[in-house]
């Protein structure tokens, strides 16, 4: 019998417990079938479908939010923020598609005379004016308060581009908004689709 103690913290592994497998054996392992087309069209057919399935996870990712998708204008903490500003409120230049829409739907309408000139009149003197001043009124102040919630809520991010963005976004139709929102005015979170 062998008197010698045994160690418990030997530092020294004992070995793996099965043999090292021959280099052919682990090769054949890492092989798989090779899968070549058997001409250029369906070279061509197999590469537009790999590259429609990752265009396909791409927008996926993109309407889900994911950052990694996201075009590099919508990208960082600072667009985020600004995107969830603008979301969380009703500004009233989101208004100015639909408001231009129904003004350039009543100068098509085929009014009388005498009304077509009034309805001009009104669209060209008060319609037209007062959407445009709201407009340039609310993209001017979302930019200056987006500009300065960032630079106060994310000190380290450029807020470079950021004011502009979240003007831009504002004047979109919300259900047309890209990324889509991830919140509904006042503040709640959009819920999930079912």
């Amino acid at each position: 019998m062998d008197d010698t103690p045994v160690h418990v913290d030997d530092p020294k592994p004992q070995g793996k417990g099965r043999p090292t497998p021959k280099r052919r054996d682990a090769e054949s392992r890492r092989r798989q079938p090779v899968s070549a087309p058997k001409d250029r069209k369906e070279a061509y057919r197999q590469m537009r479908a790999k590259q429609a399935a990752e265009r396909d996870r791409a927008r996926r990712g993109m309407l889900a939010g994911d950052e990694r998708y996201l075009p590099a204008r919508d990208k960082g903490p600072a667009r985020k923020f600004a995107r969830d500003w603008v979301d969380s409120r009703r500004l009233p230049s989101q208004y100015f598609l639909p408001f231009s829409l129904l003004i350039l739907l009543t100068t098509w309408v085929p009014w009388p005379p005498a009304i077509r000139a009034q309805v001009l009149t009104v669209v060209m003197t008060i319609g037209w004016p007062v959407m445009m001043v709201g407009v340039v009124f609310t993209s001017v102040y979302v930019s200056w308060k987006v500009k300065r919630e960032v630079a106060a809520k994310l000190p380290n991010e450029p807020v470079r581009g950021v004011g502009f963005y979240a003007a831009m976004r504002s004047l979109q139709i919300r259900k047309l908004r890209f990324p889509p929102p991830t919140l509904l005015p006042g503040g709640k979170p959009v819920p999930p689709k079912k």
